[in-house]
């Protein structure tokens, strides 16, 4: 059967192997540092890297006599120790006993003191940052004209927007005069009135991108009028430039990224407004007909035309009512003034006078019905069927029984 070993056993072979390694033993390591962190026990854990990567290392408390300053984040330093493997993880570190500033060191102070500085005279306040335009027509590129970083934004905004137009302005980027050139660049961009600047580079170590933390760079940055995003190494190099600019990208394809709008996506969001505007119009108008409709059904219902209508069908029916109760009423009444008439009839004289009666009176028109209202040459009218009779009273008759005298009648 094969040979198989414990996880342990497998560590401690290895770490046996770092430490028969001479050169592992006592080694010089020069690097930036990052995941700094003082622990409660005085221990000190901290990573150096590079441009091409990263080693962790530790420098225990015992061995804090070989650190003579207070070490920060982005430090270059040397540190002397050796490089062995912690058996628990299976994972080598370097264990430091001695660390020193490196050249690099000493620039990153300069650059903490211009930080510091700039900072307490405001420069990097959220309120003096402008807003970068959303949709960019112009772009203003201030770097090497050789450089990936260039080449890198041009493929990048070729592949956002065909259409966008980026004015290049050829720069050094590291060495002398670099700094008057970036400053130059910025203010015959800033005249062109490009819509947004990128000012960057490639990465690179402290010292090649120095010219970002000099003070000329940042205030021409500050200064600036047209919005500038900066752009400047990897995404792990930090520069004075990105605290002034008004965005930082950590690469110069990021910086491209957040300049230039995506054309197609835009294409798109206009293609769907126009969408939402076409039915709101749509629903608008049918809306509007509608209302239009309704208004004219109700005009039609309030015009005085129809008003009028109504009064004259109201006449016409109270007319008509009118004329029937007229009707009914005047037959009524005619019925009864028949039977008024019938009972008349009766008690007409003329009626009487028609069966073989006359009426008789004297000149006054007093009606005669005894003799004693009469005296002998009284002129008398006696109405008859067909006219009228004058006579003179020449004597009256009384009936048998009765006293009287007796005449002769005309």
């Amino acid at each position: 059967m094969k040979n198989v070993y414990t996880v342990k056993q497998v560590n401690s072979y290895i770490k046996n192997m770092f430490t028969q390694d001479f050169m592992l033993n006592r080694i010089y390591v020069k690097g930036e540092v990052s995941n700094l962190k003082y622990h409660t026990s005085g221990h000190i854990y901290f990573s150096l890297k590079d441009e091409s990567g990263t080693i962790a290392c530790v420098m225990f408390a015992g061995s804090r006599s070989g650190l003579s300053f207070h070490m920060e984040e982005g430090q270059q330093v040397v540190v002397l120790g050796a490089v062995s493997v912690y058996e628990r993880d299976g994972k080598y570190q370097l264990y430091a006993r001695e660390i020193i500033l490196d050249g690099a060191g000493l620039l990153y102070e300069r650059f903490e003191a211009l930080k510091k500085e700039l900072e307490e005279m405001g420069m990097f306040a959220a309120e003096y940052k402008q807003p970068i335009p959303r949709y960019a027509r112009t772009i203003g590129v201030v770097t090497a004209p050789t450089g990936a970083a260039i080449r890198d934004i041009i493929n990048v905004a070729k592949r956002r927007n065909p259409f966008v137009q980026i004015l290049l302005y050829p720069a050094l980027v590291q060495g002398d005069g670099a700094v008057s050139s970036i400053v130059k660049g910025i203010h015959m961009l800033e005249e062109k009135q490009v819509d947004v600047m990128i000012v960057g580079r490639g990465g690179g170590s402290i010292e090649d991108l120095w010219a970002f933390n000099e003070e000329a760079v940042a205030r021409a940055i500050f200064d600036c009028r047209v919005p500038v995003i900066s752009a400047v190494g990897h995404e792990t190099d930090t520069t004075i430039a990105d605290y002034v600019a008004d965005l930082r990208a950590p690469t110069p394809s990021a910086a491209a990224e957040l300049a230039v709008y995506e054309y197609s996506e835009v294409k798109e969001q206009i293609l769907n407004c126009e969408s939402l505007l076409r039915r709101a119009i749509n629903q608008k108008l049918l809306n509007e007909r509608m209302h239009l409709e309704h208004s004219r059904l109700k005009l039609q219902t309030l015009h005085p035309r129809q008003k009028l209508n109504e009064k004259r069908q109201r006449a016409v029916d109270a007319e008509n009512t009118l004329r029937s109760l007229m009707e009914r009423h005047l037959t009524k009444e005619k019925h009864r003034l028949a039977l008024c008439a019938e009972r008349m009839k009766g008690l007409s004289p003329l009626e009487k006078l028609s069966q073989g009666y006359s009426y008789v009176c004297n000149a006054q028109g007093q009606n005669i019905k005894k003799t004693d209202q009469v005296r002998e040459g009284d002129l008398l009218q006696i109405y008859v069927t067909d006219g009228q009779i004058e006579t003179y009273v020449t004597g009256t008759v009384k009936p048998e029984g009765e006293r009287g005298q007796s005449s002769h009648k005309q």
